[in-house]
């Protein structure tokens, strides 16, 4: 590993079928907790009752800011915060999807903060000089990986703008409670999205760099396990194991860890969250429709790793004695099958993708070519890639997904 970094994780995690049995004593320090909550699915499945019991024994004041919806807006952060300056909570509690959890945080900065939240957070992208009220999460779904990082993304539909703000520890939820058998209602659709969501978290963080990082080791026994769970809960929805992997994995793989000693890339996730932007489409759907072209514009670029993942990931053989691992062909791209291996690499991704189900072209998502200017206009290029993009190789990365 040739990067310099520090690790931080300051959630305190509690992970299983009986993980809401702690809630009580997370909640012992606090006297009133705001509750940020979804359209409604947490009271249809119990988990509403579950934590509204425990509140109520604590002896904690509560008030209930419900009704979020996927892709946070401006003027729900606006509402949110308005709610709880007039509550004054020492405890936002989230219990939802990632969404949820990403509007609990974006309050925990903004209820002191005495400029516009949106202005200052998210287009100026400053830091807080407030303080932050604590936020702990109760997550019902497997994919953002919210409930274990300082990251919260709000949208501007007015401006066509979805922007994340990655902020410093103190943003960090205090705890989380994960349960897998929360996301079992979940349905195929939405638990197809989730999988694919966590597999471009991994997939963004191992796709740069040409060391010998220990990181991508872990990645990419992640990605198998991933890949396995998957395929076992696609046939099998009621499988906690399957879910319980899933889960896990999903919050691994945006707690910080798997970045450290890397680069990262994240050019993918700005595309989708431009396009996300335009269409207020799911999250998963904007990746994997854009996830194969992006892939196959880069990844001559650094064909190493993209062998390893063809090997590692997929278990592509060859003729080549290939250490489990090892880029062999860093510094060697001319051999002659690695071209072959890395496009076999992405053909089985692409035909897992399809197992799962995912939309696989920005037409499917009503995305136009009169859209381009918009999606062009709400995109942030970043460095850490095996190839930097310009805006034409936006423009043609669009056109190939279409």
């Amino acid at each position: 590993m040739l990067g310099d970094f520090m690790y931080c994780s300051p959630v305190r995690v509690y992970f299983g079928r009986k993980c809401m049995r702690r809630l009580s004593r997370e909640l012992a320090p606090y006297k009133s907790v705001l509750l940020i909550y979804g359209t409604g699915s947490i009271k249809k499945n119990g988990i509403y009752d579950q934590i509204r019991e425990i509140l109520d024994l604590s002896g904690c004041r509560v008030r209930e800011f419900a009704g979020v919806r996927p892709n946070p807006d401006r003027d729900c952060l606006y509402r949110a915060v308005s709610a709880a300056r007039e509550f004054h909570p020492d405890l936002i509690l989230a219990a939802g999807g990632g969404s949820v959890c990403d509007l609990a945080k974006a309050v925990s900065v903004s209820i002191y903060c005495r400029e516009d939240p949106w202005q200052r957070y998210y287009l100026q992208m400053k830091k807080p000089d407030c303080p932050v009220v604590p936020v702990g999460c109760i997550p019902t779904t497997a994919g953002t990986g919210s409930e274990m990082n300082g990251c919260a993304v709000i949208s501007d539909p007015e401006r066509q703008l979805k922007i994340g703000h990655v902020f410093g520890d103190d943003v960090y939820p205090r705890f989380a409670l994960i349960n897998p058998a929360y996301t079992l209602t979940l349905n195929r659709q939405q638990t197809a999205c989730g999988i694919f969501d966590i597999m471009t978290h991994l997939c963004e963080q191992y796709f740069s760099g040409k060391d010998d990082c220990a990181t991508d080791y872990m990645i990419e026994g992640l990605m198998r396990s991933l890949i396995n769970s998957s395929r076992a809960v696609m046939a099998d929805p009621s499988d906690y194991e399957a879910r319980s992997n899933i889960m896990w994995i999903s919050s691994i793989a945006l707690s910080t860890l798997l970045s450290k000693g890397k680069k990262t890339d994240w050019m993918l996730h700005m595309v989708a969250q431009a396009v996300g932007a335009c269409t207020d489409a799911a999250h998963g759907s904007t990746l994997s429709a854009l996830a194969m072209p992006y892939y196959r514009f880069i990844y001559s670029a650094g064909i190493g790793r993209f062998v390893r993942f063809a090997v590692n990931v997929w278990g592509i053989r060859t003729d080549q004695v290939i250490y489990p691992g090892a880029d062999l062909y860093e510094g060697n791209e001319k051999m002659p099958d690695a071209e072959e291996l890395a496009r076999r690499g992405l053909d089985c991704m692409e035909q897992w993708m399809k197992e799962l189900g995912l939309v696989m072209s920005l037409s499917q998502l009503g995305v136009t070519e009169d859209m381009y200017p918009d999606i062009l206009r709400g995109i942030k290029i970043t460095k850490g890639g095996y190839r930097r993009l310009t805006k034409d190789d936006v423009i043609r990365l669009l056109k190939a997904a279409d």
